[in-house]
C-alpha cells in the first residue's frame, strides 16, 4: 500500500498591492489585491518535509511586506520542530521561498540543477532579473552545499516514497512542483508555477518570468497531473484559506489533505 501524506499549507506574511503587479495582462479596474506567503509541510510515517522556507522579518522590512510570523513558529502549532526537519524541498530560489535555511540546520536541501545554474550565473548581474532573488540567500545555499547538505535535481524525480518533484520552469528557471499522495489523491503543490488560480482561468501569468510559454504550459502540465481542480495548490492565492479546513487553534494554517470546503475556481473554467 502507498504512503499518504497529511499536507498544510503555513501562512507566515501577506501584502496588499495593485494587480498589476501579478499579471502580465492589465486588469482595467486594477484594484489592490492582496498576496499571502505560504510554505507547505507534509507529514508522513518518517517525519515531517517541509516545501520552502520563507523569508525573515527582517526582509519583509525591506521589501514591505506584512511579516505576520516566522515560518518556523508555524511549523510549531504542527508539532514539527525546524532543526529535526530532514528534508527541505526548494521549488525555486526566490526571496519568499529560499530564506531562512539556516533555521533548518539537519535538513538536506533539495533544489533543482538549473535553478542554480540560473541564480548563480551570468544573467543575474541584470536587474530585472535580480527582482526575484536576494544575493544573501543564494550565497547561503552555495555555503550549505560546501557543507554537503545540497541534494541536486535534474528534471522530475521522486524524493521521498510517492512524493515527487518536477521541474516547470516559467517563472523560474528551474522551478519545481511537488506532487504528494494523500487520502483525497494527489495533490499538485504548483508553488509559482501558478502564483493564483486566476493565472490559470485567465491565461495570465505572473509578470516575473523567464519562458512565458513554459509557463504557459506548465499550467497545462500540472492541471494534467491532478485528479481534479481540487487538488492543484497554487502558491499565493488568498483563496486557499477559505478553501481548505483551518487546523485546530491555528488560522493561519490549513488542510490541504483534507476535503475542500468548496469548489475550486478552476472547476468554472
Amino acid at each position: 500500500m502507498s504512503t499518504e501524506y497529511e499536507v498544510y499549507a503555513v501562512q507566515y506574511a501577506r501584502t496588499l498591492r495593485p494587480t498589476r503587479d501579478f499579471f502580465i495582462y492589465p486588469d482595467p479596474h486594477d484594484g489592490p489585491l492582496p498576496i499571502l506567503y505560504y510554505v507547505w509541510v507534509i507529514k508522513g510515517p518518517e517525519g515531517a518535509i517541509v516545501v520552502d522556507t520563507g523569508f525573515s522579518a527582517e526582509r519583509a522590512a525591506v521589501r514591505k511586506r506584512e511579516h505576520l510570523r516566522c515560518p518556523t513558529a508555524g511549523l510549531e502549532r504542527l508539532g514539527v520542530d525546524a532543526a529535526a526537519v530532514k528534508t527541505v524541498i526548494l521549488t525555486h530560489l526566490h526571496y519568499d521561498h529560499a530564506g531562512n535555511i539556516d533555521k533548518f540546520p539537519n535538513a538536506e536541501l533539495i533544489v533543482q540543477d538549473e535553478e542554480v545554474r540560473f541564480a548563480t550565473g551570468r544573467y543575474v548581474k541584470y536587474k530585472p532579473v535580480q527582482l526575484g532573488f536576494e544575493a544573501d540567500d543564494v550565497t547561503a545555499l552555495v555555503r550549505e552545499n560546501f557543507r554537503g547538505r545540497v541534494r541536486f535535481v535534474d528534471g522530475d524525480a521522486e524524493v521521498a516514497p510517492g512524493i515527487r518533484v518536477h521541474l516547470v520552469g516559467g517563472h523560474a528557471r528551474g522551478l519545481q512542483a511537488v506532487t504528494v499522495p494523500t487520502r483525497r489523491g494527489l495533490l499538485v503543490l504548483a508553488s509559482d508555477a501558478a502564483h493564483f488560480f486566476e493565472n490559470v482561468t485567465a491565461q495570465n501569468p505572473h509578470p516575473i518570468v523567464v519562458d512565458l510559454p513554459r509557463t504557459l504550459e506548465g499550467y497545462e502540465r500540472l492541471l494534467r497531473m491532478a485528479p481534479s481542480p481540487d487538488h492543484f495548490i497554487p502558491g499565493h492565492d488568498p483563496a486557499v484559506m477559505d478553501l481548505y479546513p483551518k487546523l485546530d487553534g491555528d488560522p493561519l494554517t490549513v488542510v490541504l489533505s483534507a476535503d475542500p470546503l468548496a469548489p475550486s475556481p478552476l472547476a468554472a473554467a
